[in-house]
């Protein structure tokens, strides 16, 4: 899995290494806040179009296929990206790489429950949360010098050399899904791609034109009738692209929901966290990189922990904790000003980034868990799709509230930068906290018990 891993973790620190420039390249691109916020969010609503075919596409072509062309597409993105004179080019080219990491996510989990034993899924699980929590977290401590885009070039040439050797060893469609063919539903892929591209558009509008916008309401509503066409059309179809069936399963159900929210938590906190150190505390670039490096290296540290402990502990121990820290450090964050102490900020991060990735790896154990090797695949694609689409909607959310604070701010400058940041901040706590709420309903599953429902 080492070529998917590589691919999977350069895929989730394109989505937010770009963090730590906006403010940046909002001066230099001569752009909004509410535009420069599309290099994210336009990264990851095609990430949301093409999560939801994933499933089909792996009838169609077998992993190995699949993986090469994303990673040599995700080259191609980032020479884009990287050689881009304005905004419109750069915004093409992080939305080819989107493709590509639309294509890796969901695969990584669909081989891990195929070929690790049940008793083993947590720790896998705990890997691939490391991939996809400490991508985000060290990604706005990148240096936007040409040096990490070249580093990123050589990860993923290095990854293609891996899938190319040893994928071979292990075809998923092959062996164990076999590549059928099956009819392709045209009219469902553009009910998916209006629908799920829509409702993160319509979220993004809201940045600039404000959520009472008729623009803004016309497209979240066209969306919403879209998608629930669309899933109407997946249950009654004999040859669905995905099978929405699979959350009639309330416990798969409940761990998609908290992957989601955790996921939202992620992203919001990490879009809003870096521009504070710049224009709330004047911290210049480069040392915002450093100041975020500590908050990462708990994060990654602390995933691979986490996997391995959700196959020993009860998954609701450890997800209770996780949200409960998490709301602890969002409160920390809450409480700081224009004129705190580096540390201060610093320690709210580290303690964000101990709660997020304890609970991320046993929610996603828990709901995948409760599939068989027949639904896992759907199951991991569902859930990547909306984790995607919740993270989008949860980004662009943090931006209108940064620039609604800001607005009602009597101060300026840092000042009032600070109260939009904690206006943004708000969003993400209830968000953790009904994450929370939820993870008390789960009931004290035992892991033995998990495991035989996975066999």
């Amino acid at each position: 899995m080492i070529g998917m891993l590589i691919g999977g973790f350069v895929g989730m620190l394109s989505e937010t290494s770009l963090n730590i420039a906006l403010p940046s390249l909002m001066a230099q691109l001569h752009v909004s806040l509410g535009t420069i916020q599309w290099l994210v969010t336009g990264y990851m609503l095609v990430i949301g179009i093409v999560l939801p075919m994933s499933s089909l596409l792996s009838r169609w072509f077998s992993t190995r296929q699949l993986i090469l062309f994303a990673l040599t597409d995700f080259i191609i993105g980032a020479v884009i990206s990287a050689l881009a004179p304005n905004f419109a080019i750069l915004l093409v080219g992080r939305m080819i790489q989107g493709i590509a990491t639309g294509l890796i996510l969901p695969l990584m989990f669909t081989v891990a429950t195929l070929i690790f034993p049940p008793y083993k899924l947590g720790a896998a699980m705990g890997m691939i949360g490391l991939v996809i929590m400490f991508a985000p977290a060290i990604g706005p401590t990148r240096r936007h010098d040409p040096w990490p885009a070249v580093v990123a070039l050589d990860l993923l040439a290095i990854c293609a050399i891996f899938t190319y050797r040893f994928l071979l060893s292990f075809q998923v469609p092959a062996k164990r899904r076999n590549v059928t063919k099956p009819h392709v539903d045209t009219f469902s892929i553009i009910l998916s791609a209006l629908g799920f591209g829509g409702l993160v558009t319509g979220v993004s509008l809201a940045s600039e034109a404000g959520w009472a916008s008729m623009e803004v309401i016309g497209t979240l509503v066209a969306a919403v009738i879209l998608l629930a066409w669309y899933i109407r059309r997946q249950v009654t179809s004999k040859t669905p692209i995905l099978n929405f069936r699979v959350f009639t399963n309330k416990q798969f159900t409940v761990g998609s929901i908290l992957v989601m929210l955790d996921f939202a938590i992620i992203l919001s906190s990490m879009y809003l966290l870096p521009m504070f150190w710049q224009n709330g505390l004047a911290i210049p670039v480069a040392l915002t990189g450093i100041v975020m490096l500590p908050g990462g290296i708990v994060n990654a540290i602390v995933s691979a922990i986490a996997g391995r402990f959700s196959d020993q502990v009860s998954p609701k121990l450890l997800i209770t904790m996780g949200y409960g820290v998490t709301i602890i450090g969002i409160i920390l964050l809450l409480f700081a000003k224009a004129t705190s102490p580096m540390w201060y900020v610093i320690l709210g991060h580290i303690v964000i980034m101990v709660g997020a990735p304890l609970a991320m790896s046993p929610s996603q154990t828990f709901g995948l868990g409760a599939l068989n090797q027949a639904t896992s695949g759907d199951g991991s694609t569902i859930m990547n799709t909306f984790q995607q689409i919740i993270g989008a909607m949860a980004t662009a959310i943090a931006t209108s509230l940064l620039a609604f604070g800001q607005h009602l701010s009597n101060g300026s400058g840092q000042v009032a930068f600070t109260t939009g940041f904690h206006v943004g901040l708000l969003f993400t706590l209830i968000v953790a906290i009904v994450a929370f709420l939820i993870a008390l309903t789960i009931k004290k599953t035992s892991v033995k018990r998990i495991i035989i429902n996975r066999l």
